[in-house]
């Protein structure tokens, strides 16, 4: 395992119990003594920047600058965010305060970057489209200090089919077109148990849902993607066995391998 990513505390609650600055110091010793060579942790799931509400927003706000603080502590190379939903308040305005949120947040004081996800486009969630996510960084004074995690299993849900060469080609164009390829730092590698356009977030294990196993392979050795680092947020069990992670991260390797020869 080369690529890490983890939640620095409990995900589902906005208490953060202090980093403890002797653990910090043993953590990143390990990791330097460790294969990872990529280390991400992931934000909270309460934070909504584009919330209407202000009070939520503002929370969202202080708890993802905490949020960096501590990734830093950690010595981790990014922070992955979900960019919240506006709640019926309109795209236009949802974007503009995730856009103020994110500038208030301020560029990281080390090296740790921000980095949006993409999502699948459920309800009034933002960031299903690259031209979403592209209009935020465009707006923010934040610049080169933020980035892009691309999660596979969202994009085709949102409607672009990566299950396809042809799809393939159509989504990182309009990436680049949105966004600037240059701008990815982390994929999310997952196939999707939900159609493409449907927008509905269902993880599948690699190779056993609808972008399937030549898709996979296909994304694995793009010559656009296959240096970033990929993280894997599949299904935590198989066939009734808890060792999902090992095997769908051998369909990954087995797959790349494949790509490589075609």
């Amino acid at each position: 395992m080369t690529a890490l990513q983890f939640f620095s505390h409990n995900p589902g609650a906005w208490r953060m119990k202090p980093v403890d600055p002797l653990e910090a110091a043993e953590f990143c010793r390990r990791r330097a003594d460790s294969p990872v060579e990529f280390l991400v942790v992931h934000a909270m799931y309460l934070l909504n920047l584009a919330s209407p509400d202000p009070a939520l927003r503002s929370r969202s706000i202080s708890a993802l600058r905490e949020e960096r603080i501590r990734a830093e502590r950690l010595g981790a190379d990014a922070i992955v965010v979900h960019l919240g939903a506006h709640r019926g308040a309109g795209v236009a305005a949802g974007i503009d305060r995730i856009i103020e949120g994110l500038d208030r947040v301020g560029p990281p004081e080390g090296a740790t970057r921000l980095l949006l996800e993409n999502t699948a486009g459920a309800g009034t969630t933002l960031g299903a489209s690259f031209e979403e996510i592209g209009a935020i960084l465009e707006g923010t004074r934040t610049g080169e200090s933020i980035g892009v995690c691309l999660d596979t299993a969202h994009a085709h849900a949102a409607g672009y089919p990566l299950g396809t060469r042809a799809g393939l080609r159509e989504t990182l164009g309009a990436l680049d077109r949105w966004v600037g390829i240059e701008r990815l730092g982390l994929i999310h590698l997952n196939d999707s148990a939900a159609p493409a356009g449907s927008r509905r977030d269902r993880h599948a294990h690699i190779g056993d849902g609808e972008i399937g196993s030549r898709g996979i392979s296909r994304i694995l050795s793009d010559r656009r993607l296959r240096d970033r680092p990929y993280i894997l947020e599949t299904p935590k069990e198989i066939d009734g066995r808890p060792d999902a992670d090992r095997v769908n991260l051998a369909r990954v390797r087995r797959l790349r391998t494949e790509g490589e020869g075609r």
